[in-house]
């Protein structure tokens, strides 16, 4: 099949699954990227059990009662 293509379609092709391949590789580069920034964030956010131990368990969170 190969042998029958001329010289130039067959560079079209390899230029076709070059460019594919540079934009998927980009395309989950980011996603892990993004997924690596996601997951420090969490890590730097404080946590309910670094609580100090005078704090009695109560939390400064406001609930707000549905009145209707």
């Amino acid at each position: 099949m190969w042998k029958d293509k001329s010289p130039g379609l067959k560079i079209l092709w390899l230029w076709t699954f070059g460019t594919a391949a540079v934009l998927v590789t980009n395309v989950v580069r980011t996603r892990v990227r993004d997924m690596d920034q996601f997951t420090n964030s969490q890590d730097q956010t404080p946590h309910v059990a670094d609580k100090s131990p005078d704090d009695n368990g109560l939390s400064s969170e406001v609930i707000l009662e549905d009145k209707s």
